[in-house]
């Protein structure tokens, strides 16, 4: 486990292997600089749009790039704060409000680069969807499990927390409210096995379509100039939640005494 890392019940197969282990040495270097964990999320944010950018020019290459230290970096903000002890509210909000700022450029990027907005747009939606079931899920095998979910510190109020909090509240707590009720109500009314529609095997089928995978196979795709393959990579994505929730549901049903 790398120091400083976010502890997981399963973790990203290519965050584990690769990029926190690359952010754990910008971590070491920036430790006693005056960087605090906010100004590398204002960088990495910087370094999305500046990969939107290129891929607007057809600069693909500088693009993929770009998104890695992206990915790096944003593996390092959540080290340098854990280490240093500067966990705070706003931070994760923060952290949270300008990734979607930064993935909603990056799309509307890839959409006017291959002349497909609403392809694109589709796929955004798609993307978003998975990252928020990954988090959900997450905290739905805690509870399952009996394990207390991760809270953060309570920032005083200031303009920039309220701004944030409201921004995520508006974005995203509806599609958490709405992924909780639907796992609720399913795992309920077919009387799904707790312990088995929530657990480790369960996590393992969308943890590895977390963030840093989805930077990584546009990085890939964009090696190849394909971004409307990566498109095309996303919304099929959809498909697999489909049969990965028959999968989970399949495998959670009690066998018959």
């Amino acid at each position: 486990m790398v120091p400083g890392a976010k502890e997981r019940p399963v973790q990203e197969f290519l965050n584990a292997l690769l990029f926190r282990p690359l952010a754990h040495l910008v971590v070491l270097l920036l430790l006693r600089t005056p960087v605090r964990p906010h100004h590398l999320v204002l960088f990495h944010t910087g370094l999305v749009l500046g990969a939107a950018w290129l891929l607007l020019r057809g600069e693909d290459l500088g693009a993929a790039l770009l998104l890695q230290l992206k990915t790096v970096l944003d593996n390092a903000d959540g080290q340098l704060a854990r280490l240093r002890g500067e966990v705070t509210e706003l931070g994760r909000y923060l952290d949270t409000g300008l990734d979607f700022l930064g993935n909603l450029f990056l799309f509307l990027a890839l959409g006017l680069r291959t002349a497909s907005l609403e392809k694109a747009l589709l796929a955004f939606l798609v993307f978003t969807f998975v990252q928020s079931y990954d988090f959900n899920l997450e905290r739905l095998h805690r509870l399952a499990k009996g394990l207390s979910l991760p809270e953060g510190p309570k920032d005083r109020e200031t303009l920039g927390l309220r701004l944030f909090r409201g921004l995520y509240a508006l974005l995203f707590a509806p599609q958490d409210r709405a992924i909780v009720a639907l796992e609720r109500f399913l795992q309920g009314r077919l009387r799904l096995d707790p312990s088995r529609f929530w657990d480790e095997g369960a996590l393992a089928g969308v943890v590895n379509l977390g963030l840093t995978t989805q930077l990584f196979f546009l990085g890939v795709f964009l090696l190849f100039h394909e971004p409307g393959a990566y498109l095309t990579f996303v919304l099929l994505q959809a498909v697999y939640l489909g049969l990965w929730y028959l999968w989970r549901i399949a495998r959670s049903i009690p066998s018959p005494r």
